[in-house]
């Protein structure tokens, strides 16, 4: 019985270690290696095994709460409205057992202010492999739609593409970098996706998240928070009431938004437009300190200081705020 059992033991393993070998390169392999090792035990299960070697989509694997509020509080700075924004309404989606349609997220604000960190954040908190993830796709405007008179050609791709994804991933993550790059009108092919629709085509779309950043409607954004700072309010008064409604208008009325007059918009399929703020001199700061830790160096007072006044400050009189916000700390970083 021993014996039977040792040897019943070694098999599983070897052929355990056999799919391990080939899971990179034929997946094909790896299910037959499992399907041999569940035949013999009689007890593994196929998705638990075949999942240890490869990426799978878990539709219940749950969003821990804490651990994103812990990564936004952490490491982004300045943001306390697109931190406590970000963090209910992902943890409110995933909560929702039967949402009636998915999570669209806008991010807006000047560039180094935290879009793409987040947007970061976010994948690795949905899936393991973060931005590498076969479950996450970023689409940057000008490497992916670069030309104005192929509109009707991305349209069709980014339709084909989306639905070939949630329907292998149902919980995809779709993100639209430089989305002011974006050609008018291209990111409304995705409309019947976003909408309140059970199925589109025999596919489901209501578990994906769709994310958009862009540079649009910074201008309004700075003068929200510059009129607080000049009333002598402190920037954590700003609340999410008193700037998305201006984003939302601003960028449906803005050509070089990429939601120029969209349909998403006139339709409210956009759950959040996010604002991130402009950073200050104390926020860069923050940012060199964090990129110090993130390199396992000791934080220098003297190099955070000298780092954070290296940096250029608008307007031109008061000098506030960080005209590339933490964009440049890490090549600058570099100096010291």
């Amino acid at each position: 019985m021993l014996r039977a059992g040792w040897l019943r033991g070694a098999v599983v393993l070897a052929l355990l270690l056999a799919a391990r070998v080939v899971a990179a390169f034929e997946p094909i392999t790896v299910g037959l290696a499992i399907g041999a090792a569940s035949a013999i035990t009689g007890y593994l299960s196929y998705n638990d095994i075949y999942c240890r070697f490869a990426e799978c989509c878990r539709e219940e694997r749950p969003l821990s709460a804490s651990a994103l509020k812990l990564d936004l509080e952490e490491k982004l700075f300045g943001q306390h409205l697109a931190t406590e924004v970000i963090l209910k309404a992902l943890t409110g989606f995933r909560n929702n057992k039967n949402p009636k349609k998915p999570l669209t997220l806008s991010l807006h604000g000047w560039a180094g202010t935290g879009k793409n960190f987040v947007s970061q954040i976010v994948a690795e908190n949905l899936h393991p492999k973060g931005l590498k993830s076969n479950f996450v796709h970023l689409f940057v405007s000008t490497l992916h739609f670069p030309h104005e008179q192929k509109i009707k050609l991305y349209q069709d791709q980014l339709q084909k593409w989306i639905r070939g994804n949630v329907s292998a991933c149902a919980n995809s993550v779709f993100i639209f970098d430089e989305m002011d790059k974006l050609h008018p009108g291209i990111i409304d092919a995705i409309k019947p996706f976003l909408d309140y629709y059970e199925q589109v085509d025999g596919v489901s779309y209501r578990k994906a998240i769709f994310i958009f950043l862009s540079n649009a409607g910074g201008d309004l954004i700075t003068k929200t928070a510059l009129d607080f700072w000049r009333a002598g309010r402190k920037r954590e008064d700003i609340q999410l009431k008193d700037l998305e409604p201006v984003l939302s208008v601003g960028v449906f009325n803005n050509k070089h938004s990429g939601l120029w007059h969209s349909g998403l918009i006139d339709k409210n399929l956009i759950d959040y437009f996010i604002p991130f703020l402009p950073l200050e001199y104390r926020h860069v700061k923050m940012c060199v300190r964090a990129e110090m830790r993130a390199r396992g160096s000791a934080i220098d007072e003297d190099i955070v200081t000298r780092v954070a006044e290296e940096m250029t400050f608008y307007p031109k009189d008061e000098k506030i705020y960080s005209d590339k916000g933490c964009k440049t700390v890490q090549s600058r970083l570099d100096f010291h």
